[in-house]
């Protein structure tokens, strides 16, 4: 358990990121597949530039999907609808590079109901998950309120309340705890790309005042508070005309904000097969049902595969000297009561479908859509019967 005073800093970047739009494209890619297809094999990255979308990876499946259309489409969306931004839907190039699985690898994933087995993991890796009792969605306070920011912000562009946002944007908040328990907002960084005229008086008045002090928890909220709106004072060049972008460059942004371990392992353009993208979710599911059972206030999960292999190399909890059991007991429930398979997880969470573009913005932990399946907790009461009464007294 921590102790003292420490400030932890976490930040999120929004869907005009060049790397989140190249995220976006991915799971773009990988939904449009899946409606048609729903145990196509996809393995889709993504590289955004100045007026150009590059698409390449492997994918097996028996959809027929436009790809260029689908890019596009995604680029639209976002927003990049106009080429004095460095990128258009309508006129950028869409160069595509698409192989198939690798059939070595298609060998040990496959299942075969004749010989008895089950699906394999798509890959070796360590995966992890995490839960905390910080905000109502269980999650870390920074990166909570980091996305929420944003949230907020592009909500504002798409409703258009003022005319000089673009899509590109972060924002970063610092918490000072004490212990494990928040205390005080300390410093709170926004970036916001924008059009040429507007001052930045008046952007840093209106992302401070309607943007980010109404989210803030008031508790929290003191007179000391440091505010970086568009440090460097011009945000102009921005989006993949600032920065190129590639798919699965921020899996900080998109788990926990740095609180707890990352197994490595990036999500979007993956398919459920690929065990980094779905035993993380189940790691949260797990860590996240954990918490809300009251069995710790804090818990952190590790699944680990070898690639081919159906069962778990490894499974590990720590609930980070707040359980009220012993932690290899709270392993051994969850083994009892959750699937680990990667096929097991694939059917437990439903992740076979046209699910995954909404996850490739905002984070893919601390969500309330009902088909993030993994954030349910209604595993809570089963979690707290197997712990028995007696030692939750």
């Amino acid at each position: 358990m921590a102790s003292g005073n420490y400030l932890f800093t976490s930040e999120s970047v929004s869907m005009g990121h060049p790397d989140k739009l190249a995220d976006q494209i991915s799971d773009g890619v990988l939904d449009a597949l899946l409606a048609q297809d729903p145990l196509s094999r996809v393995a889709c990255e993504t590289m955004v530039t100045t007026g150009m979308a590059i698409i390449s990876g492997e994918i097996t499946t028996k959809a027929q999907v436009d790809y260029q259309a689908i890019v596009r489409d995604v680029i639209r969306e976002v927003g990049y609808t106009d080429d004095h931004m460095g990128i258009c839907a309508d006129t950028c190039g869409v160069l595509l590079s698409i192989d198939r699985q690798s059939p070595d690898i298609a060998q040990g994933v496959n299942d075969d109901a004749a010989a008895g087995k089950e699906i394999g993991a798509g890959d070796q890796g360590l995966m992890f998950g995490f839960a905390c009792n910080d905000t109502p969605e269980l999650m870390p306070l920074p990166i909570a309120l980091s996305h929420r920011i944003l949230n907020r912000l592009t909500e504002a562009r798409q409703k258009s309340e003022v005319d000089w946002l673009r899509p590109d944007s972060k924002s970063q908040v610092t918490i000072e705890y004490d212990g494990n328990t928040p205390i005080r907002i300390d410093t709170v960084v926004v970036s916001t790309q924008h059009s040429p005229e507007v001052e930045h008086s008046e952007i840093e008045s209106y992302v401070v005042n309607e943007i980010v002090l109404p989210l803030l928890p008031a508790d929290l909220v003191t007179a000391e508070i440091k505010y970086h709106i568009n440090p460097t004072g011009r945000f102009v060049t921005g989006g993949p005309h600032g920065d190129c972008g590639l798919t699965g460059r921020k899996i900080i942004v998109d788990t926990y904000g740095g609180w707890g371990r990352h197994g490595g392992g990036a999500f979007s353009g993956k398919d459920p097969t690929k065990v980094d993208r779905s035993a993380a979710y189940m790691a949260r599911h797990i860590a996240k049902n954990i918490v809300a059972a009251e069995l710790a206030e804090r818990c952190e999960v590790q699944l680990a595969y070898a690639i081919g292999v159906t069962e778990p190399v490894s499974v590990h909890i720590d609930t980070q000297g707040t359980g009220r059991l012993d932690d290899v007991r709270i392993c051994e429930i969850v083994c009892d009561l959750f699937p680990l398979t990667p096929g097991g997880i694939i059917e437990y969470l439903d992740l076979r479908r046209p699910i995954y573009r909404l996850t490739a913005a905002g984070g893919h932990f601390g969500r309330s859509e009902p088909d993030f399946t993994w954030e349910k907790t209604h595993r809570a009461a089963e979690l707290r019967e197997a712990a028995g009464t007696a030692a939750l007294a």
